[in-house]
């Protein structure tokens, strides 16, 4: 069985200033393209049908997936093949009005066999999904609020607790922006696996502020103990997170694959985001502020 020992960095080597300012300019990168997303899209993030509203048609023809697009008069938003089921597939439409879809699909794709064309279909309505997504947003925001409450219970003291609120708002930002870059639809199922960073970046910040704060012990040394056991925890889910995205690309389970990557990202930012920047407000706190 493999050893995952992690090392012991000297962080001595560091100041603060150095030791936040990655992180810090990986997330200021990241406001940036949210940012400039929204100001040409009007979303900081692509929405997906859940939130958008529109159609999804899933279709059994001998048409191939690149002559799907032309039996519309709209063009789909997707076409996905269904890896459990032979030349069937999934189209996605901004477009609600799933009746005239299914007639064309009826019309213009050829039959499989003696298999009905259409499989399913299903319909999100634009009002609906604006509704859904201000659910979501708020679901986000009382588990961020309901965390800082807590990290401030916890620690009761300002610079401690602002380490912890910093480092998972930038453990959220930062997917965020991965999936306006890479194309990653916002749905029920993304918010899902956003709300799981905000438990994993709680989990981490106060494994190393407990060490550092409330345990005997060196500074450096206390680090290198909360270290051993959250850098391993984390590398172990990034690792299972990562499997879970490809295998579920490679079987076209697109969700999953669209939760594994998101969670893969954002651990390998709150790694960055613990042991750099709330490392460094710990350290001045430590050392400098208010606790010397």
């Amino acid at each position: 069985m493999g050893y995952f020992d992690v090392p012991e960095i000297d962080y001595t080597r560091y100041s603060n200033r150095q030791l936040a300012a990655v992180p810090l300019a990986v997330l200021g990168v990241a406001l940036l393209v949210l940012t400039g997303s929204f100001l040409l899209f009007g979303t900081p993030v692509q929405l997906g049908m859940d939130f958008a509203g529109g159609t999804e048609l899933t279709v059994q023809t001998t048409a191939t997936e690149g002559e799907i697009p032309e039996a519309f008069e709209e063009e789909p938003e997707s076409v996905q093949s269904v890896a459990s089921e032979e030349n069937q597939y999934i189209v996605q439409f901004t477009s609600t009005d799933q009746e005239a879809l299914s007639e064309q699909a009826e019309a213009n794709l050829q039959q499989d066999g003696d298999a009905e064309i259409i499989q399913q279909v299903s319909s999100t309505s634009a009002s609906f999904g604006e509704q859904t997504q201000q659910t979501a947003l708020l679901g986000i925001a009382v588990a961020f609020l309901g965390m800082s409450v807590l990290a401030f219970v916890l620690f009761r003291t300002f610079v401690p607790s602002i380490a912890i609120v910093a480092s998972a708002f930038s453990d959220i930002v930062i997917p965020l922006a991965f999936m306006s870059i890479v194309g990653i639809p916002l749905s029920l199922g993304t918010v899902a696996a956003l709300l799981m960073l905000i438990g994993y970046s709680v989990d981490s910040d106060i494994l190393l502020n407990n060490h550092v704060l409330r345990r005997s012990g060196d500074f450096y040394e206390s680090t290198h103990r909360a270290m051993r056991t959250g850098v391993t925890m984390t590398v172990t889910s990034m690792m299972a997170m990562l499997v879970m995205g490809v295998a579920a690309w490679l079987f076209g389970v697109e969700l999953l694959s669209s939760i594994g990557i998101i969670l893969f990202v954002g651990l390998a930012a709150d790694l960055m985001n613990t042991y750099m920047l709330n490392l460094s407000l710990l350290r001045w706190y430590k050392f400098h502020g208010v606790a010397r």
